[in-house]
């Protein structure tokens, strides 16, 4: 296709962020982590050259839980293997599609994280899940380049006139003709919900409030958030392996939400929006089952307000049967949501629908998502507390397809310094408003991420960067 690129190069940067407060999620407890930047720079079949953008935590603690490794050692592997990816992306030189370049070389990640962990933790490799976090940055800066290279929204990139192959070229026969574009909205919603995360060492109430929090404007507390963004969509992350304290919380987070909706002034919907979050902590299914069926018996209306569970049980698809949970509630697979043969094994195990999140490529969220749509399943977007043009990756891609409802966007609460730089340039995205994000600042081409009109962008990344390298030396 005229619209076809090759990389010519793909600039890293490594930034240092560290968390307002604490971020609790299953038995990790995260106080800082970098952000992996990416620029790529591309030129198109008809010589012209643009560049792209993309960013994401190299967040080892999530794909990569359970390791005889340190977490320093699954930090410097991440970091190693987004080079290597990186290198081998500009090395390659074939002219293509973004979502062609990054199926092409996807045999190529996992040769490189094999290499690599190898070398430094032998007898053990990091999930692929690990890797499609490392290369997502690159992924993402690849999609942003065609776009901005070929003057149009990238969204607009993904059908018959901008790619040379149909689905089935990765997704068997039963993809023949289908093309992402036909299960993508042509603008970007106006406004999307945004789901609020309840971390599990969360205070609910300002009364709550103790230890030495930061002053500086932002909520300590899930009613002041509820009072400050007017929230509505409430992400509650729960034990798993306390069912009395995981049916407290439930019912606390919602009692939060109306006791705050009774007293203000500011115009709430009547119910909140709920969905729950184990991480991986229950040891079976039959635990969310009693968790389900309790929470229906002791407070149905917590029950309807729930939306959907997301992914209770470990990863190990074969393990757990989902049909009783899935009878009750939404059930929806995350971690365990690496490839379409996993989707196709979640399906016969009972998920009623899959977490997509921008951490795991948006080649990949593409293909994911167009296998969902035809399976006639749900789907949501979560985000991996995606900070700065990471969190415009999130937002925008929720917010062209067709979400079980809403979008998840945790770093203005645990990194809102790491969004200063480019928030100023998309003020009614970072800056909730009536529990939803905007998005009219998701303009021209390209990821509409407005790079250009945030001033010194660039430098600022170049000074990060090298005091992350000296931090490391």
């Amino acid at each position: 296709m005229k619209t076809d690129i090759t990389v010519q190069n793909i600039e890293l940067f490594k930034v240092r962020a560290r968390c307002r407060t604490p971020l609790s999620f299953g038995a990790v407890v995260i106080e800082e982590i970098p952000i992996g930047y990416a620029r790529a720079t591309v030129e198109n079949r008809a010589g012209q050259v643009a560049d792209g953008w993309g960013a994401m935590f190299l967040m080892d603690l999530w794909p990569w839980p359970v390791s005889e490794a340190s977490h320093e050692t699954k930090q410097t592997v991440m970091r190693e293997l987004l080079d290597a990816y990186a290198r081998l992306i500009a090395d390659r030189r074939d002219f293509g599609h973004p979502i062609e370049i990054f199926m092409e070389s996807e045999d190529d990640l996992r040769k490189a994280n094999r290499e690599i962990c190898r070398e430094l933790t032998p007898g053990e490799e990091m999930p692929f899940l690990g890797a499609l976090v490392t290369a997502s940055s690159v992924d993402h800066a690849i999609h942003d380049a065609f776009g901005n290279v070929n003057g149009i929204d990238s969204y607009h990139g993904y059908g018959p006139d901008h790619m040379s192959f149909d689905l089935s070229r990765y997704l068997g026969e039963d993809f023949a003709g289908v093309y992402p574009s036909q299960f993508l909205r042509q603008d970007y919603l106006p406004a999307i919900p945004i789901f609020h995360l309840v971390g599990g060492v969360d205070f609910l109430t300002k009364g709550e409030v103790k230890g030495d929090l930061p002053d500086d404007g932002v909520p300590n507390s899930l009613d002041e958030w509820i009072e400050h963004d007017g929230v509505f969509c409430l992400k509650v992350k729960l034990r798993g392996r306390d069912l009395e304290w995981d049916l407290a919380r439930t019912r606390a987070v919602r009692r939060v939400y109306r006791d705050v909706r009774n007293r203000t002034k500011r115009a709430l919907p009547d119910r909140p929006v709920l969905s729950v979050d184990f991480n991986e902590q229950c040891q079976t299914a039959d635990y969310v089952v009693e968790y389900l069926q309790r929470l229906r018996e002791d407070e149905p209306l917590a029950f309807e307000d729930l939306l959907y569970v997301e992914q209770p049980v470990d990863r190990d698809l074969e393990k757990h049967d989902m049909r009783p949970v899935s009878s009750l509630k939404p059930v929806l697979v995350d971690e365990s949501l690496a490839s379409i043969e996993d989707l196709r094994l979640a399906m016969k195990m009972g998920w009623s629908g899959i977490a997509l999140k921008s951490c795991k490529c948006l080649s990949s969220d593409l293909l994911l998502l167009c296998a969902a749509e035809l399976a006639g399943i749900p789907y949501a977007v979560q985000d991996l507390t995606n900070p700065s043009i990471a969190l415009i990756e999130s937002v925008g891609l929720a917010a062209r397809i067709h979400t079980i409802k809403g979008v998840e966007t945790n770093s203005r609460q645990f990194f809102p310094r790491a969004n200063e730089i480019v928030a100023p340039a998309h003020p009614d995205l970072f800056h909730v408003r009536d529990g939803c994000a905007r998005t009219s600042s998701l303009t021209g081409a390209g990821l509409g991420m407005q790079i250009e009109k945030v001033p010194g962008f660039l430098e600022s990344l170049r000074a990060a960067d090298a005091e992350f390298q000296e931090t490391l030396r």
